[in-house]
């Protein structure tokens, strides 16, 4: 445990919401962020982590992150995938 969860928990908060917790949440928020910067831009943020739907802090981790569609169906993944690939293939060959 950090110091400053140490702190929170001292003064009666939650040190790993607010700590922890947040600290990934932010982390989180940057990736997906770097990964669509424009209104254009497509892709996909795979979080391979269960906790993210079974944790009691999923939902806050979710929350931090750019509206988006949830899904577990690795074909629904596949099929956004190939959709994504052949848009950019479009792209380019338009250019």
């Amino acid at each position: 445990m950090s110091a400053r969860q140490k702190a929170v928990e001292e003064s009666g908060g939650n040190g790993f919401m607010a700590v922890a917790a947040t600290h990934a949440a932010l982390l989180m928020a940057q990736g997906a962020g770097r990964l669509v910067r424009a209104s254009g831009d497509r892709g996909v943020v795979a979080v391979l982590d269960q906790r993210l739907a079974t944790a009691r802090y999923g939902s806050y981790l979710k929350a931090s992150l750019p509206d988006f569609w949830y899904t577990t169906d690795r074909n629904q993944v596949r099929k956004s995938l190939t959709a994504i690939d052949a848009a950019a293939k479009a792209q380019q060959t338009a250019e």
